[in-house]
């Protein structure tokens, strides 16, 4: 079997083409298909199916664009009740890819609809697992409570995942290769390996989910500390239940202004030092300067989907780069307009006096604005108010301001933007961001 795992690094996103005897399918394509594209002609091959493995959370797919483009099927689980012109694949059925044989398996416990997709050549096999079973893990349980057209309870679904593991793979040779959806880094598991892919051998043996363990002791596991859930995966899913529309025309739409100013709620993606010398009112810093900045997770978490903004870069050429990570979750339609600043109503970033800090901590008022399981873990600033930065604009009411506000996360990323909303929530308060002088004072 040709098989290409194709990774999208800033949401741990892996998504797969699988070519035989010039037919290619396409496993969970993320929101830009051209890679797609052009991997299928450098292997003279024709698009022939689109499969989802159930409808994503963290990232818009582009399952109905290459449908559009190519006349490629699209296949998924009946019961995921899409929209879109589909064919249900289920239990029983089975794909006929030149000498590929693509097989469903209904395997419900990160969604109702998720399916496994196994593949076999000959005495190859491999099962493309979407986000149920991880290389060290398996997919969380409770991100369906309230979106999707069959929706479940994060118990109800621990106990189907508990019965998917159980029951569903067992007829699978342990030789069979796994490839997930998401790898470290994402937040659909808590413990995910840096491994790409695995063996269901190796699974069975070292993945906690496979132990020996009652039902009540798996479910107690599965459902203990999973991360925070960032306001915009419902949205995503409701967006690839539909299909998403075609990228390019989308983001071309957007007007784009250079060397001027705007008011309102504004999301500058350029780099920390850039934003403190000088940006506008109004303006959360959400940085996007590195391809493997959690970008896409911090502005789906929080700006709130379908909300308004304007979006500032550093320099025009970057324009459709960035446009293209905010489509990555469906966020493109929500921008206003991008620009660039103009020198005009520019508002700089003071900096913190380190020293000061150091000898006189309870002068300050202390922020933590990492998430809740990192907090738990251990404070690094016992008196430090606990904030996650998800929340932040929503619980910033509660912080008082009768003295300097000091904001810290775990190395910068976050405090950047966590200090720049608090400027912007709490009038005249003194915000300053701690940054990456966290360092000095971490154990």
């Amino acid at each position: 079997m040709n098989i290409k795992q194709f990774e999208y690094k800033p949401l741990s996103h892996f998504s797969y083409a699988i070519v035989s005897n010039g037919k290619m399918a396409i496993i969970d394509p993320e929101r830009d298909p051209q890679q797609y594209y052009d991997f299928a002609k450098a292997n003279n091959a024709k698009i022939t199916a689109i499969i989802q493995t159930h409808p994503h959370a963290d990232f818009v797919s582009s399952h109905l664009e290459i449908h559009k483009n190519t006349g490629a099927t699209i296949y998924n689980s009946k019961k995921l009740g899409a929209d879109y012109p589909h064919e249900t694949f289920d239990d029983g059925d089975s794909i006929n890819l030149g000498n590929v044989n693509l097989k469903a398996i209904n395997t419900p416990g990160h969604s109702p609809d998720s399916i496994t997709i196994v593949a076999t050549e000959g005495d190859k096999t491999a099962m493309f697992t979407g986000d149920t079973l991880f290389i060290g893990d398996v997919g969380r349980p409770d991100l369906r409570e309230s979106v999707g057209n069959l929706t479940a309870k994060r118990e109800e679904l621990a106990e189907m995942m508990y019965d998917t593991v159980t029951n569903k793979f067992n007829n699978l040779p342990d030789e069979t290769i796994v490839y997930p959806a998401h790898g470290a880094g994402s937040l659909c598991g808590k413990n995910l390996s840096d491994a790409a892919s695995s063996t269901l051998g190796d699974e069975r043996t070292g993945n906690w989910a496979f132990k020996d363990q009652s039902k009540e002791q798996f479910m107690k596991t599965l459902l203990d500390g999973q991360p925070f859930i960032p306001s915009y995966f419902g949205f995503n899913v409701d967006i690839n239940k539909a299909g998403a529309d075609n990228l390019d025309p989308t983001i071309d739409q957007i007007p784009f202004i250079e060397n001027t100013t705007a008011t309102g709620l504004i999301v500058d993606m350029r780099n920390e030092a850039s934003f403190k010398k000088g940006h506008l009112k109004g303006s959360i810093n959400v940085q996007a300067e590195s391809d493997t900045a959690k970008f896409e997770t911090w502005i789906g978490s929080i700006v709130a989907p379908k909300e308004k903004f304007t979006l500032v870069i550093d320099k025009k050429e970057n324009k459709d780069k960035l446009l293209n990570r905010l489509a990555k979750i469906g966020y493109e339609k929500q921008v206003k307009k991008v620009i660039t600043l103009s020198d005009d109503d520019l508002v700089k970033t003071e900096a913190l006096d380190l020293e000061d800090f150091k000898k006189n901590p309870d002068n300050y008022t202390i922020v933590d604005v990492r998430n809740r399981s990192e907090i738990e873990q251990g404070k690094i600033f016992e008196k430090a108010l606990e904030h996650p930065l998800y929340e932040l604009r929503q619980t910033s009411n509660q912080i008082p301001t009768n003295k300097p506000i000091v904001v810290h996360c775990a190395g910068g990323y976050r405090s950047a933007a966590g200090s720049s909303i608090l400027e912007n929530e709490l009038e005249n308060a003194t915000v300053y961001d701690l940054s990456d002088a966290i360092e000095q004072f971490k154990d």
